[in-house]
């Protein structure tokens, strides 16, 4: 990795709205209808008009062109638009390349938006059930006729390393679900709203492949999150204070692929993580010990505790005390494990409603927010902070 310094694009962009569908089981609707309400709700959350919008950008997996979702909302030319690929991934990339655009003049309003019926619908969890002939495809050939045939099951490759790396017992990774849970249950918008569970709850429900239980494993959820990007001096003149994008990056690491790294020398840690941190804190010029909030991608409970540690925030192995001891506000929305599954971009927005203080969690004096993104794929993050 070359050793670049802070990044010029620091500062020059923010996020000024924020707009989602309700989040549900079954939507009873398209995934086109999904974006567009929340395409048009973050418009009129920043105060905007489909008119102003002339860059769009989404995952290379949503199933609304740009295109067709300028047409449903009325939007006029288009001089930018963009995918990103690698699922969950992409979050925190999409808002990269919306500030890239951004600083460099390209577009002046650039939406970011994902949609899907993930769970009435196509559902991620299910696993791999049918695949074109690609590259990817021939790497995962040599884990899925051994069994590994999901998501989960990939995952829980590295946890058992990680626990038995560690000496831990899987309650390591109940206390990521028990801080989501609590925080999701005073959350309206969110599915398990009033319903917080304990680290016993984590122990009885049932396995879904060791060591990983029903509650290590993310909601699968219908619904729309879109997030509106200009320039900072433009967004100090719309309603909300703006969210600046301090710093982003996206990472992959040595010997990626996705989800199932199973040939590098350890698979106790997440090397894209690393290469992530290591920009977000170079060109933000913070460290773990400035952040306030941290909205950690939690598709599963262990690549929390992975993400800790890779960002610095503890020592190899102390992530598990770290949440318990609640040392940094964590998922304050209830994370995608409480609130919704999102592929992260419900994890942005709450990010940006606590800069603003309006978070129904609201941590008091936030100014500085991590939000990362999908994790064992080349992944991306953010450092969202308030505007001074």
């Amino acid at each position: 990795m070359s050793a670049r310094g802070r990044d010029p694009l620091s500062g020059r962009a923010a996020v000024a709205g924020i707009g989602a569908t309700e989040f549900s089981k079954d939507s009873g609707r398209s995934e086109l209808r999904l974006a567009v309400e929340a395409v048009r709700a973050a418009l009129d959350d920043a105060g905007l008009t489909p008119g102003d919008v002339d860059g769009l950008v989404t995952f290379t997996m949503d199933t609304s062109p740009e295109i067709t979702v300028a047409q449903s909302c009325g939007m006029g030319d288009l001089s930018f638009f963009s995918r990103v690929h690698y699922g969950g991934g992409a979050a925190c990339a999409t808002v990269l390349q919306a500030a890239l655009a951004v600083a460099a003049g390209v577009a002046e309003v650039v939406v970011c938006y994902r949609a899907f019926n993930e769970r009435s619908g196509r559902r991620f969890g299910a696993g791999v059930q049918h695949r074109e002939p690609s590259a990817e495809g021939a790497a995962l050939g040599w884990a899925l006729p051994f069994g590994l045939l999901t998501p989960a099951s990939w995952v829980a490759m590295a946890a058992q390393r990680y626990l038995h790396r560690y000496g831990l017992t899987p309650e390591a990774f109940g206390h990521v679900a028990v801080v989501d849970r609590r925080y999701a249950a005073t959350n309206p918008a969110a599915h398990f709203y009033g319903r917080p569970i304990t680290l016993a709850d984590h122990a009885a429900s049932r396995w879904i492949v060791e060591p990983l239980r029903l509650l290590d494993c993310c909601q699968e959820t219908d619904g729309g999150q879109a997030l509106v990007v200009t320039s900072v001096e433009r967004a100090r003149d719309l309603p909300h204070p703006p969210a600046v994008v301090a710093a982003a990056a996206q990472g992959a690491g040595r010997g990626q692929e996705q989800m199932t790294s199973f040939y590098r020398d350890d698979l106790t840690g997440l090397p894209e993580t690393g290469v992530v941190a290591r920009r977000l804190w170079r060109t933000a010029g913070l460290g773990p010990g400035d952040i306030d909030v941290g909205i950690l991608y939690d598709h599963f409970t262990p690549f929390v505790l992975m993400q800790l540690e890779e960002f610095g925030f503890c020592g190899r192995g102390e992530a598990a005390d770290f949440v318990a001891e609640e040392r940094l506000p964590l998922n304050t929305h209830g994370g995608q494990l409480g609130e919704a599954y999102l592929h992260g971009m419900n994890g942005i927005a709450e990010g940006v409603r606590q800069v603003r203080g309006t978070a129904v969690n609201q941590v008091p004096g936030a100014s500085r927010v991590l939000v990362t993104a999908g994790t064992g794929v080349p992944t991306s993050g953010l450092v969202l902070t308030g505007d001074g």
